[in-house]
This record gives C-alpha cells, structure tokens and sequence, in this order.
C-alpha cells in the first residue's frame, strides 16, 4: 500500500510525505526526523542549519528571473502527536506509519497519521528539490515539539530568519486562509494520597470508557465529544454516592492537546452491594449514551471482574479528587465577541492519574484573548487548590493576533478566487499555530497559514483528503510564482 501512496499526485509530495512517515518523530524525541532533515538540505547542496534548540533551517536561491522578490519562509513542524487505538499493536518509537488508501482518503492503520504536519513539511521538502518550479527566494523553518510545548517556535533567536513573509502550512481546511490563533497554558495539579487496604468481604472490577472519537482539544473541542475522563469521573462519584466504592487506580487520556478517547480504573465494592451496583451502572451508562448519541454513537463502557487491588484510596482523598474533577470545566468556555463562530476560550481536562500514592491531572487551557486565558487557567487552578493540590501553570504561549488589513492575506484571497471561482474564509482559529510566537521575535514579518483538509487529528481517525493535497500545492505553487517584490 505504501507504493499507491507514492503514485498519487502531485508525486513529489507524496514521496517526501512517505519518506518523512518512515522516521519516528514523537514530541520531545525528534533527533532522528532533525537528522533526517540536515542530511536532506544538506544533499541538495543547500544552505542547511540547525538552531542550539534543535530547529532545522534550510535556504534555496530564487529561481532565475525572480531574484528581487521578497524573501519567503515556509514553515512547518516536525513532530507529530502519536495516539494509537488501544488494540493496536504498534511501537512509535521503532516503527514507521503504515498507510492505506480509502474512498479518497489517506489514513493510517490504528494510529495517527502524522499529517498534521507532515504534509506542510513534505510540500516544503518537495519544493526545495524541485528544478523546474518557479519560486522566489525560500527559507525553510522546520520546527520541532510544536504538538507539546512549542518550544522549538519559543527557542527560536531573533535574527535568525531572513524571511519578509511567512507561510505557515498547518491549517487543516483548504478552503480556509489562517490570520490568527489562540494562545494556550498548560494546566497542572498534584497531589499525594494515603492508601489503605480493601474493605473485606469485596468485589473488585475494571471500569473502562472506550470508543469516543477523541480529535485535537482545539479544532475539535466545540464539536461536542466526550471526554472519557469526564465520563469516568462520574460513574465513579455516582457510584460513590449509592454503593460507596473504592477507587484504587485511574488512567485516563493522553495528551493535552488531544481530547481523551479512552479511560480505565480499578475499583472496588462491597460484595452485599454487588448486584445492585452492576444494575444501576447500567443505568448510569444508559443515560449518558442517550446524552451523547449523536456525537459519540461508538462510546463503550465496560465492566468486567479482576483482583482485587492491595491497596484503595483514602476516603476523603478520593472524595476531594471527584469533586474537583466534577468542577473543572472542560470544553468549550466561551464564544469570540468578535470574529463570528470562532471559539475564544476553552478547557480540556487531558489527563487524569491516579496510581500508587500519587495524583496527576493535567489540562490544556487555550484562549484568542490571554487575559481570558489565564482568567480560565486560575479559575481552575483554585478548584484544584481549594481540594489541597498542588497547581501549576507553564508553558504558556501567545496567540497569533488576526490582521484582516495583512498585505500577503489580501494577495491570496484574490489568488484563491482567481484560482477555485470562490472567496475563501479568513479566519482564526482555535488551534494553537506557531505565527503567534514567531511574531514576538519577528514583529514585521507578514504571516498567513494554509493547508489542505485534515480530519480527526491527534487521533487515530486522523486522515488527508487527497484531492485536497491537489488544490493545496496547486495554490502552494500560485502564491510562489506570484511573490511580491521588494
């Protein structure tokens, strides 16, 4: 199947889109895919450089006739978020991305693509080969650790790029020219718990919340979905309430910037209540079916027998964990005042940990407006505090502050409609991209961001469309070809 994917058109993209999916690249563990992209500059005799944080830059010469045009930056990150279904047997860190074609659609087996974004990162390397595409003068910008942190966007020096544009291909609808983002802070409480033994006489279960669709906490987090760890949280305070179970571990979610497809805990309960806590799950389950129907026809709970753990929390620690979970907000805060349909502010409660004495949860606060960011992230963190935890914010980045009167938007909106007869949405999105925090260091320099369609990121739903790949270059090569002079 790997041979189809490299006889669709437009071929070199493809080709560089296989390549570049043979080499794991896992957030915080890019030297391979670094090494991967020195080596290539490096065999196309181009200018080929690595920052002291690990980002890759590579410069081609304009094209003949087209030397005193504007120098542009095309940019796009190396790493890719890895989720995997949970029957996959599948090893990110050895193994490269197996791929099939399906219904025009390229997807991966049982796993994330690594389209989001690889396919600006393969449009980039295709370019920078080429020997019969007319371009101004280039500068690539492959950065790393975007999908969890943005520290290669965040370590990148002032003075660096020579760029006067910048075109950030990591937007996931092509019909969609990107002029803004949110900013985000990550969100983190933890606490230490007393264990205890069981109670006698028990009954121990596994409880599992499986089969949400999941998708990337950003683009996907006014869609609706459940959160399996949300979900979980309130089985087990329901049932906290009527049978007085015990939790003795919980692991949920993944990454924070991924919506949380699957949950699993270890609980137990009195054997003389058994019967009727397995009854009444049932309706608790029911419920929250008929709650999510629409948007989650696939959710799976599941409840089977296992033996009985050594150890459960302490009554109040797990009362205090509950109730505070039960009070995080997650998902979708409040609406953009200003530019229609957009989300301002959001949460996504990611991870939820509870293991051996300890507590982890950890969410993803994004925000277009940062005092509202940080608004939602203290908010939440004296839900935490007020619990005993202990909270910290970090990793904060700025949003990317839309520019309707952008010279180079302007260019490609009249491109778009020249190109495709129709007009394409300007837009922000909820997305944390990159521009925002490149601005800082870079105040003048004009940036836009584009790409072709991708569905489901950040889960293993992930697909490209390919006939969107098609208009996605075709406008790519456009908007080179028509480079603004100095």
């Amino acid at each position: 199947m790997q041979k189809e994917i490299r006889q669709l058109e437009p071929i070199a993209v493809w080709n560089r889109f296989a390549d570049l999916n043979e080499v794991p690249r896992p957030s915080k563990k890019e030297e391979r895919v670094i090494a991967f992209m020195l080596a290539f500059g490096k065999s196309l005799d181009l200018e080929t450089l690595e920052d002291e944080i690990g980002n890759v830059i590579i410069r081609k010469p304009a094209t003949k006739g087209m030397e005193d045009c504007k120098i542009v930056t095309l940019q796009s990150h190396l790493d890719m978020v890895h989720q995997k279904n949970s029957d996959t047997d599948f090893d990110f860190d050895t193994q490269g991305i197996q791929m099939y074609i399906e219904d025009g659609w390229v997807k991966a087996e049982g796993t994330t693509l690594g389209a989001d974004n690889g396919m600006g990162v393969a449009a980039i390397m295709a370019l920078l080969e080429s020997t019969d595409i007319p371009h101004p003068p280039l500068e690539a910008l492959f950065t790393i650790d975007e999908e969890t942190g943005m520290t290669g966007a965040l370590g990148l020096k002032g003075g660096i790029l020579q760029g006067e544009i910048l075109l950030n291909l990591d937007t996931e609808e092509d019909d969609e020219i990107g002029i803004g983002c949110a900013g985000g802070v990550d969100v983190t409480a933890r606490a230490i718990y007393k264990e205890e033994t069981p109670l006698e006489n028990t009954a121990s279960y596994s409880l599992v919340v499986k089969g949400l669709r999941g998708g990337h906490s950003g683009m996907d987090i006014h869609r609706g979905f459940g959160n399996a760890n949300k979900i979980m949280n309130r089985l087990l305070q329901e049932a906290t309430k009527g049978y007085c179970i015990q939790v003795a571990t919980i692991n949920g979610g993944s990454l924070r910037n991924a919506i949380p497809r699957e949950s699993s805990a270890i609980i137990v309960v009195t054997s003389d209540k058994k019967e009727n806590f397995e009854k009444e799950l049932k309706v608790w389950i029911a419920a929250i079916k008929n709650e999510l129907s629409t948007t989650e026809p696939n959710l799976v709970v599941e409840l089977n027998i296992t033996e009985i753990p050594k150890t459960v929390m302490t009554a109040e620690a797990q009362d205090k964990l509950l109730r505070a979970i039960r009070a995080a907000i997650n998902g979708v805060y409040c609406m953009s005042a200003v530019v229609k349909g957009l989300v301002e502010t959001s949460n996504n409660v990611a991870r939820v940990v509870v293991a051996d004495g300890s507590i982890r949860v950890a969410c993803l606060t994004r925000s277009s407006v940062d005092s509202a960011k940080w608004d939602l992230g203290h908010s939440l963190q004296s839900v935490f505090e007020l619990a005993g935890y202990d909270v910290v914010l970090d990793n904060d980045y700025p949003g990317w502050e839309p520019n309707p009167d952008s010279s180079i938007a302007k260019v490609l909106v009249a491109q778009y409609k020249t190109l495709f007869k129709e007009t394409p949405k300007v837009a922000a999105c909820h997305a944390g991209l990159e521009c925002g925090i490149l601005g800082t260091n870079y105040p003048d320099m004009d940036m836009i961001s584009f790409g072709p369609i991708i569905k489901g990121a950040h889960s293993p739903d992930e697909r490209v469309n390919i006939a969107s790949v098609q208009k996605f270059w075709k406008f790519t090569l456009e908007t080179l070809k028509n480079s603004p002079k100095k």
